[in-house]
């Protein structure tokens, strides 16, 4: 893989991660808000530098959709705890596959986004996993 298609990818993961996190904000208990609040703005920075990086690659930056599926209906905060904790884990997928795909200061930035993915999944989940960024690919 491209280090503008890993880079491509871990941008729509962002827009689909600000969406999501849109959704968790509205539905987890008060006393996580703020943990939420921070995941948002920055998966929201996040995207801001990839639209940037994939401009720097070449490419023009994919858009963010109108709207995405969520994994699971999301009606009450344990959702949306479970929600956000997904969202880390599929971001730090494609954050595991941009450090594969760069090099130099892309790669060194793209495993500070993995690092911080995995951080906030067990969080959210209460557990980690072995390799965080790889669950979903096993």
């Amino acid at each position: 893989m491209s280090a503008l298609k890993a880079a491509q990818a871990a941008l729509a993961a962002e827009h689909a991660a600000v969406y999501g996190y849109g959704v968790v904000g509205g539905r987890v208990a008060e006393d996580r808000r703020t943990e939420a609040t921070a995941a948002h703005g920055a998966h929201r920075a996040r995207r801001d530098a990839l639209r940037r990086t994939v401009r720097d690659l070449g490419g023009t930056p994919v858009a963010a959709a109108a709207a995405y599926e969520l994994p699971f209906r999301v009606a009450d905060p344990a959702g949306a705890v479970r929600l956000a904790a997904v969202l880390e884990d599929r971001v730090a997928g494609v954050y595991s596959d941009l450090v594969r795909a760069a090099d130099g200061p892309l790669r060194r930035e793209a495993a500070v986004a993995l690092r911080e993915a995995a951080v906030r999944a067990v969080r959210w989940r209460g557990s980690d996993v072995t390799f965080p960024g790889l669950a979903e690919r096993v």
